[in-house]
């Protein structure tokens, strides 16, 4: 691990001018383990303060940041155009903020040509977040989506008719928006002119300069990509999520090297007992191992063989979605009850939701169950056929 600030800044000119033998040593470094975020949007948008502000979050969580500011090239010598270092520059005697401004170099996109390296370098080194502003050029800063594992898109009041230009552009790349600046008049029209869209996707009001919202953001940081679900705009904060997908294997021993040689991180298995199942998770993969002969994943890979299981959503009010999944006729496989980790779920039969097994899973960030006191009678497990 580099914790060296000036080695990781040498290293990371080395990656960027491409030379041979940095690019082989970062990877003989391994992937690190840190959340790859993506800030971009149109000029004028805020991002540089909103990064600020972000970073100073996480600071205070004792989580330690690395941002690259993606930067114009300068015509005379081609380097970056220091802004972003400047206006962050408060950060200079905080060992736990590492900045790096990167020109862009004529490369489209709204990213240097080696950011996902440089990106992949701070993680190795490391850091726990790593937030990359893009240049901020208009609707193709696309690129940031194939590099980031999280992308926020920020938007202004007073775009006018910049939201319908840029909706096919880094509209479609969003997993949360963020109309900064909210406290001028034209937010809620914002909002609405996204909601009007069909864009299922979280939104956040903020006001940088003031650190309001940032909060609300880092609730979201940590989940993965949307699938796309409308949620109530009311619940925007908690809407409904991928938790993860579940893979059944034979054998977590020998499934677990390949997962771990792409840079996942499995935790401790877990005995679920109500299932009969030893469960890993790897976010977002959740694999299962059958605990005993008659456990239903062991009928599953019977007749299925190893595979896709089911797919579970994170739901911000398990109680509500039960019942309006009752009163549309949906067929509940078991009544809420505790699953690995604690959280509380219950399955829906294939034959309601289109041909897959899914889960869905209390979220414990917003409204939730009574506590769970003890095993339900007659759960009414998956059955083996349908699983």
């Amino acid at each position: 691990m580099i914790s060296d600030p000036r080695t990781l800044a040498r290293f990371a000119t080395r990656v960027e001018n491409r030379d041979r033998t940095a690019l082989a040593e970062l990877a003989a470094l391994g992937s690190g383990n840190a959340r790859i975020v993506g800030i971009t949007g149109p000029p004028g948008a805020g991002k540089s303060t909103l990064v600020d502000a972000l970073a100073l979050a996480l600071r205070k969580q004792n989580k330690t940041v690395a941002i690259l500011a993606i930067d114009p090239s300068s015509r005379i010598h081609g380097g970056a155009i220091l802004g972003d270092r400047i206006r962050m520059q408060q950060h200079h005697a905080d060992p736990g903020i590492f900045i790096r401004s990167m020109a862009s170099r004529g490369n489209p996109g709204g990213i240097a040509a080696a950011t996902a390296d440089v990106a992949r370098l701070m993680s190795a080194a490391g850091r726990d977040y790593v937030l990359i502003e893009t240049v901020g050029v208009g609707q193709d800063e696309i690129e940031i989506a194939r590099v980031a594992q999280f992308t926020i898109v920020v938007l202004v009041p007073g775009m006018g008719d910049d939201i319908q230009a840029i909706k096919s552009g880094i509209l479609e790349i969003a997993d949360l928006f963020v109309i900064n600046k909210s406290d001028r008049p034209g937010a809620a029209k914002v909002e609405n002119e996204l909601r009007a869209e069909g864009h299922a996707v979280p939104i956040v009001h903020t006001v940088a300069t003031e650190g309001v919202g940032i909060d609300a953001i880092l609730q979201h940081l940590n989940f993965p990509r949307r699938v796309g679900l409308p949620a109530d705009p009311g619940e925007r904060s908690s809407p409904i999520q991928l938790d993860h997908i579940a893979v059944a294997v034979n054998s977590l021993e020998e499934a677990l090297p390949f997962y771990q040689s792409l840079g996942l991180t499995p935790s401790t298995p877990q005995h679920v007992p109500t299932e009969k199942v030893t469960v890993a998770m790897l976010p977002p993969l959740e694999l299962l191992e059958p605990a005993a002969d008659n456990s239903p994943i062991s009928a599953f890979l019977q007749k299925r063989g190893p595979g896709l299981h089911h797919i579970a959503l994170r739901v911000p009010d398990l109680n509500a979605t039960i019942e309006r999944l009752r009163e549309s006729g949906a067929r509940l496989l078991n009544e809420p009850r505790p699953g690995a980790n604690g959280h509380i779920y219950v399955f829906v039969h294939p034959a309601s939701t289109g041909g897959v097994l899914l889960e869905l899973i209390q979220d414990e960030r917003s409204v939730g169950l009574p506590a769970y006191t003890g095993e339900q009678s007659s759960p009414d497990k998956p059955d083996q056929e349908h699983q």
